[in-house]
């Protein structure tokens, strides 16, 4: 008997021997081997590395279906089908080099290249970027973009701006598809509603860019690029809800409209309607919003092949921030205190590139934008509109590669403010040349001269130069100077809630505000042996800049006192981007800047208000084939920046602190088109509140009735208002809400 079982035990180890083979192969790329590159079956535990010769082999692999994936640092992963049966299997893959760093970017210079070959630095972020710590807008997207901070100015209403290199919002001009449709009012409302699956790609331009983009590409500019239907999901989901109870979700889909149509449709819906007061201070920690946004992009085929796109958007949003007994039933009554915003907004462009011989292009644009508010009692009623066009020929010559471009700029403003005595109503017609002009395979410089005729400030001229030396393939040292003007706009939000009750003075004619500005870049890529990846871009900057209009609210509280200003301000540091892959699934990257923004007036030099010091970004993620998880840890830092205290007795810090939001994050593909994500966000539980007495002063008492003023209008020291404060929400710098659990689930259909 024992013979007969030893006998049948032996037999099933043969049997299962025999069920098992071998798979084997080898992994090149552009002929060449690849050593040490990755290859296991998904979903198994069977894996293994290609030799020096590029050769593999998977021993002992049972009878099956299956999915085996070679990947390899800086080259794109490959998946193939397989299935085993009784005789070895041969599967070899070649992999293609990875193009992160040679995406084509056309924000620099208004041309589609190279990022490495253009000689204006472009920093560009992916879906892929975004998807590492979802967000509901591209707003709260650019925290984790190393010298790009999301600046929230209200802590009721929560609207906001984007600072570049701790240059204030207006100085950032917002592109969609290369269009200038966002900007002055419209700046956070034209970041919100855009479906992030939409998305194809962020470039970011640090530095005057006026000579291109024409007025408020002063400080830089970010350019958000949607996809060509062609290109995008032909049916696509994401959504997700937080702890805190708010809800995001986009949906899309493309289709062929005839034989010569395709279109892209998206809409975005974000609802968010719990009441927070975690501070306790009787106000709302977050605003409470109901927000829609349909977007959709046509493609058009045409028989010579030529490009005609048309998009448009539609976006309507209800928000309103306050103490928490408030309801519609009291806005713009003085017995309960509320901020209430009903935005109407309207997007249209296109790109037409004209049926000649030449490369002409035709871009367009329009917004309307039309904003109902009211600030507690204070109506603020507003509309915007902006149209674009502009036409451009390129044309290459040996060694000069020309453009030339006419544009036309057509500004609409207009609200019930005292600051607005009549309408803004102005068109401002352009013209500029370029020449990227090639020296030698190395080294290449770029002229560009813009003219802009504005009939409130005449002429204006904005010249740049670009030099780039390329000594290596994996070497680019880049030099950028140029000016940058912004024209007079006096029109902002957040001003309303102060304009109700004061005189505007405008003391003289007011200059266009104007830059000059030096940026020195270098990129290096760095390949190590065991098959690491390192990109290291580096850049330093100086702007200096004359004609600043700064408000003045401090000479007289019943006065906006506006003139130039009689010095200079200056914006000068230093930052570092360094992105690795380290194989086995993991990659990270770190960005550090340092910056110094100030101005100087009768001799005394001031830090700019709401600006920081030093910022800290990094993202990490980790790729765990076997297991279909990935694991992302995303986060930043801040330091200390002066903050808008209320005076000498004011109790609450006349400076941040360094503080910090980080993030974690899962992620399951393991299914066929879904993904299943969640995470935490915030999780240190970081608010402004900490260690501050309170945030909104006056908290208790936001009409001022019990406030008691002197003849001037200054606040006076009494029992119930012992450190002489009025009603304030704008000593803020950094988001009101804490920690919270996230989970979401995507639908891709390509």
């Amino acid at each position: 008997m024992k013979l007969i079982t030893t006998f049948v035990f032996c037999l099933s180890l043969f049997c299962q021997a025999q069920n098992t083979v071998t798979i084997s192969g080898v992994i090149t790329s552009q002929g060449e081997t690849l050593p040490y590159a990755n290859v296991y079956l998904q979903g198994t535990s069977l894996g293994t590395t290609s030799e020096e010769d590029g050769s593999f082999k998977i021993k002992n692999v049972p009878s099956g279906a299956y999915k085996i994936i070679a990947s390899f640092t800086g080259f794109n992963s490959r998946k193939k089908s397989i299935t085993v049966s009784s005789t070895n299997i041969i599967v070899n893959f070649d992999l293609l080099e990875n193009q992160a760093l040679n995406e084509v970017v056309i924000t620099g210079t208004l041309k589609s290249v190279s990022r490495l070959e253009s000689p204006v630095p472009v920093e560009v972020y992916t879906s892929a970027f975004l998807k590492k710590n979802p967000t509901p807008n591209i707003f709260e997207a650019l925290q984790n973009v190393n010298g790009v901070r999301p600046q929230l100015n209200c802590n009721v209403c929560n609207t906001g701006d984007i600072h570049i290199n701790g240059l204030e919002g207006p100085y950032t001009l917002v592109l969609i598809d290369g269009m200038p449709i966002v900007s002055g009012l419209s700046t956070v409302y034209g970041l919100s509603g855009i479906p992030n699956s939409l998305i194809e790609q962020i470039e970011i331009v640090k530095g005057p860019a006026s000579s291109l983009y024409g007025s408020e590409a002063v400080g830089g500019l970010i350019n958000i690029i949607t996809k060509l239907p062609e290109h995008a999901p032909i049916v696509f989901a994401d959504s997700y809800v937080s702890g805190w109870g708010e809800v995001n979700a986009d949906i899309g889909f493309k289709t062929k409209v005839g034989e010569k149509a395709t279109l892209l449709f998206g809409t975005n819906y974000f609802k968010y309607d719990n009441s927070i007061d975690n501070n306790n201070d009787n106000f709302t920690d977050l605003t409470l919003q109901d927000r829609i946004s349909v977007f959709q992009k046509w493609s058009f085929d045409r028989k010579s092949k030529k490009k005609f796109s048309l998009a448009g958007r539609f976006f309507y949003e209800d928000r309103w921030g306050g103490e928490l007994q408030w309801n519609k039933g009291f806005r713009g009554g003085d017995e309960v205190y509320g901020e209430s915003i009903y935005t109407t907004r309207y997007e249209l462009l296109g790109e037409y590139q004209l049926p000649v011989e030449e490369n002409m292009n035709f871009q367009f644009s329009y917004s309307d934008h039309d904003q109902n508010s009211v600030y507690g009692n204070v109506p603020y009623l507003a509309q915007q509109r902006i149209g674009f066009g502009q036409l451009t020929w390129d044309k290459s010559l040996k060694n000069h590669d020309l453009l030339f471009g006419v544009a036309g700029r057509y500004n609409y403003y207009n609200d019930n403010t005292t600051a607005t005595v009549e309408a803004d109503n102005i068109i401002i017609p352009s013209v500029f040349v370029q020449d990227e002009i090639t020296l030698t395979k190395k080294q290449k410089v770029l002229l560009g001269l813009r003219y802009d005729y504005d009939k409130r400030h005449g002429s204006i001229v904005t010249p740049r130069v670009a030099y780039r030396y390329k000594p290596t393939n994996d070497d680019i040292f880049r030099v950028n100077a140029g000016t940058g003007f912004r024209v007079v706009n006096l029109f902002t939000e957040e001003h309303a809630a102060l304009t109700g009750s004061r005189d505007v003075i405008v003391e003289e004619e007011l200059k266009p505000e104007q830059s000059f500005n030096v940026n020195i870049n270098y990129l290096k890529k760095i390949y190590t042996k065991n098959a690491l990846q390192f990109t290291i871009d580096a850049s330093a900057w100086y702007t200096y800049f004359s004609n600043a209009i700064i408000p003045d609210y401090d000479t007289n509280p019943n006065q906006i006192i506006y003139d130039n200003l009689d010095g200079f301000s200056v914006s000068k540091g230093f930052s570092l981007n360094v992105d690795a892959i380290f194989g086995s699934g993991i990659s990270g990257g770190l960005g550090i800047t340092v910056q110094d923004v100030n101005q100087t007036e009768n001799d005394i030099k001031t830090r700019q208000i709401l600006t920081e010091r030093f910022t800290g970004t990094w993202s990490f993620s980790y790729k765990n084939y076997p297991t279909n998880l990935t694991f992302d840890y995303t986060g930043n830092i801040y330091g200390p920046m002066r903050l808008p205290i209320l005076g000498d007795l004011d109790p609450r810090q006349e400076y941040s602190p360094t503080w910090s939001i980080q993030n974690i994050q899962a992620t399951y593909d393991g299914f066929n088109n879904f993904e299943i994500y969640g995470g935490v966000k915030n999780i240190l539980n970081w608010t402004p509140n900490n260690n501050n007495p309170f945030i909104i002063a006056r908290a208790k008492d936001p009409f001022d009735e019990d406030v008691q003023f002197d003849a001037q209008g200054n606040a006076q020291v009494t029992a119930d208002n012992p450190y002489a404060l009025t009603f304030d929400p704008s000593y803020v710098y950094g988001p009101n809400q804490g920690r919270r659990i996230f989970i979401g689930l995507r639908y891709t259909l390509n």
